[in-house]
């Protein structure tokens, strides 16, 4: 009898342990380091201001200064999980979104040629970077308690980091992140303006559908920023 007892408390335990030992779906995708910053979704109301950053004027306006850089594939070492026959990952260079990395090498491109289609087609992957700095006023308009979307289409995906961080979270909508075959982005930099704020911000563009590796090129169809009341 107490054979049997001891027996069930033991297996007792070991089922309150299971929970402790089964990873969760974050913790089994997330990388290391602090959680990226939740997505924001924009609001659906007009824009009471647009700025169009692919014009030299509207760039000047927010402080923008673009530049850009070709991402290249590279072998890298698997992952230490990797099952057994894969001897190598795939990687790209450079990792461009981070708010410490040293762009000032790269070539510095006009507004308007944003819009010059970049990369040597099949799959080509194009960073673009700059800063944004809001202004008190643009013309007549008072920037104050505004909320601040950047609105950018680029042909085909786009990924958009901001201050370092690309804002996610798993099982819920992300701006940030591929939004579908050329649909923009609008991801929200702040819901509350306040006279010179400033953003990085990093634009990783893609050609797609990356499986047909099509002829096609990277580059930007729409780029600018919208104010909300």
């Amino acid at each position: 009898m107490r054979n049997e007892w001891l027996g069930r408390l033991v297996g007792c335990a070991v089922l309150a342990a299971v929970p402790l030992m089964v990873p969760t779906l974050s913790d089994a995708q997330a990388p290391p380091g602090p959680p990226p910053p939740a997505p924001i979704m924009p609001p659906a109301l007009p824009p009471a201001h647009v700025v169009d950053l692919m014009t030299a004027a509207g760039a000047a306006t927010l402080g923008a200064q673009w530049k850009t850089m070709e991402a290249k594939i590279i072998e890298v070492p698997p992952i230490p999980t990797a099952l057994p026959g894969y001897t190598k990952g795939y990687d790209i260079d450079p990792h461009a979104g981070a708010d410490n990395y040293d762009d000032s090498k790269w070539p510095t491109i006009e507004p308007k040629d944003l819009a010059a289609r970049r990369g040597g087609g099949r799959v080509s992957f194009i960073w673009y970077r700059t800063n944004l700095t809001i202004p008190a006023k643009i013309g007549d308009f008072d920037t104050a308690g505004a909320v601040a979307v950047l609105h950018v289409l680029v042909d085909d995906y786009a990924e958009i980091w901001v201050n370092g961080q690309i804002p996610r979270r798993l099982g819920r909508p992300s701006p940030a992140t591929i939004q579908g075959f050329n649909m923009p982005n609008r991801v929200v930099l702040t819901e509350t303006i306040k006279a010179g704020d400033t953003f990085q911000i990093a634009v990783f563009g893609i050609n797609g559908p990356i499986s047909l590796a099509p002829p096609n090129t990277v580059w930007f169809r729409e780029a600018k920023m919208e104010f909300i009341r």
